[in-house]
């Protein structure tokens, strides 16, 4: 009996070892797919995960971040519409991340970890078509939010469609949030001359009723891109003008933020982007006010004078909101879902991407819908007592906007691939106990380099395999066996998928063509 016993308690032990994940085995995987991208020496997040050491050092924090789901910020209801890129951890990789700190933050076997993730540089577009910088400004003493606005003269006398934008902020520490306009009448230039300083101040907007919305930069948002096939109009001799927010504890520090543009050749189909849905123009129940002490729901809507495509969604709110959501109804009385943020949070905001653009039939009514809690129970209102708060620019006014990236809508439109495919490393088997089965796609892995490319792409790591490569329209590009470099050359700029075949394992990998 004493011998069984020691087998039973044996078998035990070794079960609640397989339980116990480990750095190595575990959550190395899940944190180089989904935090990695900031939390690296050249990356916006405040510390680097790029070794068990670093996590180990955070372990506390990282535990308490994922299971509150304050990290990867990812705020939108994934189960009401997915989104491309999406950062969000699952139910069991969440668990995986508990367990591990519960249990003592094991390193395991260090050589069945996978190799970290590579980031030279802080910039996602290292080789852009045109790169803008504010000048080094110093921001005065200020008692209240500063909205800041700068001219960059472009030097282009021909038109140009933008498919990236990059937003990089100088200081990220007092880099609130900056969006990027352009201006073909000059009266930005006139407003910036008017003011002794670099740049100007404007708080509604860039003070130009004609100017035209190019992007938003927020924490945590990536580089701004279109699909093939489509971009952002700039019109020949624009000024580019970048409104930035500078919060009023920012007073005496240094800002220099940098603003990258990818051109392309072709004729492409310009997007728009514009508020929608806004409290200025379409609110059924406003206006935009909240009472002191009360809780108020308001409602926007607009009808879709044609057939359009959207391709991406941005909401904007500030402290007061508790939840915004938009949706559309098309005439058949069909409900079209486009986003659900059901616990607002103002640091956390910025353009969705959908994983393929949807078709808004025209007669469609969109709507937007938002509840604002001016009272104590609201952790983040910026008023004790509360007060009565109604539309403005400053952080503790309130906005309700809903912009769209939108375009006329053309047969096929809903069919464009947008989601990133090669979201992380080894992302779908992250949580898995099986290791033969990571190892099965690790097997199945091949390198692609160098990528972004503008002239070739090799690929190496392979044995007997096909190849075919897309487009993001789906279109075939090329079709091939045992290919080692793909001149790329007289592609269009772009993204493109190499989707590989060997026996009975694939694996796709994303291209940037530059």
């Amino acid at each position: 009996m004493k011998h069984l016993f020691t087998v039973f308690s044996l078998f035990v032990l070794l079960g609640l070892k397989a339980q116990n994940p480990t750095w190595s085995d575990d959550v190395a995987c899940i944190v180089y797919s989904h935090c990695t991208s900031c939390h690296n020496p050249n990356g916006s997040g405040p510390f680097s995960l790029l070794t068990y050491s670093d996590a180990l050092s955070h372990a506390s924090s990282i535990q308490y971040k994922v299971k509150s789901k304050e990290m990867p910020p990812w705020p939108v209801n994934n189960a009401y519409r997915k989104f491309a890129h999406d950062r969000s951890l699952t139910d069991q990789e969440i668990s995986t991340i508990v367990k591990w700190v519960n249990n003592g933050s094991l390193e395991g076997n260090s050589a069945n970890a996978p190799a970290p993730p590579v980031y030279n540089t802080s910039l996602q577009i290292p080789f852009p078509d045109l790169k803008l910088k504010i000048p080094t400004y110093t921001i005065p003493n200020i008692t209240e939010d500063l909205y800041r606005c700068f001219v960059l003269p472009t030097g282009l006398n021909v038109q140009k469609f933008i498919t990236r934008i990059e937003i990089v902020p100088g200081n990220r520490n007092i880099v609130h949030h900056a969006q990027v306009f352009y201006d073909t009448t000059g009266n930005s230039s006139i407003l910036d001359a008017a003011d002794p300083n670099p740049g100007y101040t404007s708080a509604g907007g860039i003070g130009v009723n004609s100017a035209v919305l190019l992007g938003t930069w927020v924490p945590g948002s990536s580089p701004i891109f279109v699909p093939n096939g489509m971009g952002k109009r700039l019109p020949s001799n624009a000024k580019i003008v970048v409104q930035i927010h500078y919060p009023e504890y920012a007073s005496g520090q240094v800002d220099s933020s940098k603003f990258n543009f990818v051109f392309t050749s072709n004729n492409v189909r310009n997007i728009n982007d514009a508020a929608v849905l806004n409290h200025n123009s379409n609110m059924v129940n406003g206006p935009l006010f909240i009472p002191k002490n009360t809780v108020k729901a308001f409602r926007e809507e607009f009808i879709a004078p044609a057939n359009v495509t959207i391709i991406s969604v941005g909401p904007h709110a500030h402290l007061l909101c508790k939840s915004l959501k938009s949706y559309g109804i098309t005439l058949a009385g069909d409900t079209i879902p486009i986003i659900d943020i059901p616990e607002w949070d103002f640091h956390w905001q910025g353009f969705y991407n959908f994983k393929k653009p949807i078709k808004i039939p025209v007669g469609t009514k969109l709507i937007g819908e938002g509840v604002y809690d001016n009272t104590t129970n609201n952790p983040h209102n910026p008023n004790t007592p509360p007060k009565d708060v109604s539309v403005g620019e400053a952080t503790t006014d309130e906005m309700m906007l809903f912009y769209f990236s939108f375009l006329l809508y053309q047969n096929g439109d809903e069919n464009i691939v947008v989601e990133d495919l090669d979201h992380g490393i080894h992302h779908l088997n992250c949580v898995s106990n099986d290791k033969s089965s990571i190892e099965s796609a690790q097997e199945s892995e091949f390198l692609v380099y160098p990528n972004p490319s503008n002239k070739t792409i090799n690929l190496s790591n392979l044995e007997a395999y096909t190849i075919q490569v897309y487009d993001a329209m789906g279109q075939t590009i090329l079709n091939g066996n045992d290919v080692k470099t793909i001149d790329t050359e007289a592609w269009s700029k772009g993204i493109y998928f190499i989707h590989l075949k060997s026996g009975d394992k694939t694996s796709v990998k994303k291209i940037l063509i530059q």
